[in-house]
């Protein structure tokens, strides 16, 4: 294939920094705010279910740390796929580019499938594991079964957009998030409300809006119009390709394996020290909080081809500028979030709920969860920055200190004096601590940069070198 074929994203070694995030970063703020609207539909819907609404919610909750774990999966594949796409055309070495769809596509439905069926066959005891209780259960049941079913539906989907994002569509990739976020809330209160399918119908409507998408992805690669698509021997699978995508994708894997298992911890602990309720206002602030932490996600999304291509041009100049405003302006979404959560807690979770209860609950939770919510941008970009210049090993290092190293142990000690207040106050001080050492790691990595010259050999760094 041709240096210059047609599609090729060559402006993202010669537009300025700052507009090329704009560019690339305002389609997927777009697109992870719309994600995080997605889930949060599902929740403002099902936690106004009449009498029954704040168990729903309640169980919807008990069945976060399952999906982190799925979805765990699918950045195993996703994100390493992403990566590697972005440097290998930053080397126009387009044939392996190509490659890279193919493989994406068989490991994405190969892990989907077996997720599914392991979760499926041992449903009922698996939900009791994460904190299900009689009340519970049935809701869980209903929602996780209709998932797991259209489970490698999502895989898939997510895949496929991490791919167009890649090679240079942001727009396209928004289009489809957004037009997932829009259907579902159409779908939704049909489905739960006027068919009253409740619980269930809000996971029917998740299903099927991510169909809708994938099918359009899948049109979209087999066009092959753009300088990646589907074509004769794209679905060779190639061993070596698919282990630099696990090993560049560990990093996020881990740490949405690590939030499953923080989760499960975290629920387990309400349980104990506040009832089925308690895990129902964490399931509340952690939408709330995860509406930001979605944007600063966009950013991210926007940042990775910039610096995946800019890194193997050997441009590192612009590998660096791209960091330094990406960073910046995570650092002032979630100063916006740390703002509200401190002076409008109230007003914030009053969306999902109308229970008295459980909105003192969790206006209480989300005033403590978020004191030191202004450093978890820096730290988000960060991580994310190693793993675009596929330094795995510090990657994973940061993905998973604020979460095991950190926060597992505040909350297992800390509520033993407490109570819930102890639950609420460990997630501040895991913020702060994991926040000083990746401020530590990346002022490291930032002075490296300065010393070496455009187009020399990144061997210092440490990162993918293709």
């Amino acid at each position: 294939m041709p240096e210059n074929a047609a599609g090729a994203p060559l402006e993202l070694e010669t537009k300025s920094v700052g507009t090329l995030l704009r560019q690339y970063a305002i389609p997927g703020i777009i697109a992870m705010t719309a994600t995080s609207l997605y889930n949060m539909v599902d929740s403002i819907f099902i936690g106004h279910l009449p009498e029954t609404g704040s168990y729903a919610l309640t169980a919807l909750g008990i069945c976060n740390p399952i999906m982190n774990l799925g979805i765990a999966l699918g950045t195993l594949v996703g994100v390493g796929s992403s990566t590697i796409m972005s440097v290998m055309l930053g080397q126009h070495n387009y044939r392996s580019a190509q490659k890279v769809l193919g493989n994406m596509v068989t490991m994405n439905m190969v892990l989907g499938l077996l997720f599914s069926v392991l979760v499926l066959a041992f449903e009922e005891p698996v939900l009791r594991f994460f904190g299900a209780t009689d009340v519970t259960l049935p809701f869980a049941k209903q929602y996780l079964t209709v998932l797991m079913i259209g489970n490698v539906i999502a895989h898939m989907y997510h895949g496929l957009n991490n791919l167009i994002r890649a090679c240079g569509n942001p727009r396209l990739a928004m289009g489809l998030t957004l037009f997932t976020v829009i259907s579902n809330t159409v779908l939704d209160p049909i489905f739960i409300y006027a068919l009253h399918m409740g619980v269930q119908g809000a996971a029917i409507a998740t299903v099927l809006c991510q169909l809708f998408a994938l099918i359009y992805a899948f049109i979209y690669f087999f066009r092959g119009t753009t300088v990646v698509h589907f074509g004769k021997h794209v679905f060779e699978f190639h061993w070596k390709m698919a282990k630099s995508t696990l090993s560049i994708g560990m990093g996020p894997f881990l740490m949405n394996s690590a939030a499953c298992l923080v989760n499960l911890f975290i629920n387990q602990q309400l349980l104990r020290f506040g009832g089925d309720l308690a895990i129902g206002a964490y399931s509340i602030v952690s939408r709330f909080s995860f509406l930001f932490l979605m944007i600063v996600m966009g950013f991210n999304q926007g940042m990775q081809p910039i610096a995946g291509y800019n890194y193997g041009a050997r441009k590192y100049g612009r590998v660096r500028k791209t960091y330094l405003l990406t960073a910046g302006w995570a650092t002032l979404v979630c100063v916006l979030g740390f703002i509200i959560s401190e002076l409008f807690p109230k007003a914030a979770v009053e969306i999902f709920t109308n229970d008295p209860s459980m909105i003192g609950l969790s206006a209480h939770g989300l005033r403590i969860i978020n004191l030191a919510f202004l450093l978890v941008g820096m730290q988000m970009v960060s991580t994310n920055f190693f793993q675009c210049l596929g330094m795995v090993r510090k990657s994973i290092f940061l993905s998973l200190i604020r979460q095991l190293l950190f926060l597992i142990p505040l909350v297992y000690l800390l509520p033993r004096w407490w109570g819930i207040a102890g639950v609420w106050y460990s997630f501040p001080l895991s913020d702060l601590l994991s926040f000083t050492i990746t401020g530590i790691m990346i002022l490291s990595l930032m002075r490296k940069f300065k010393t070496l010259e455009d187009g020399a050999d990144p061997a210092i760094l440490g990162g993918y070198r293709g």
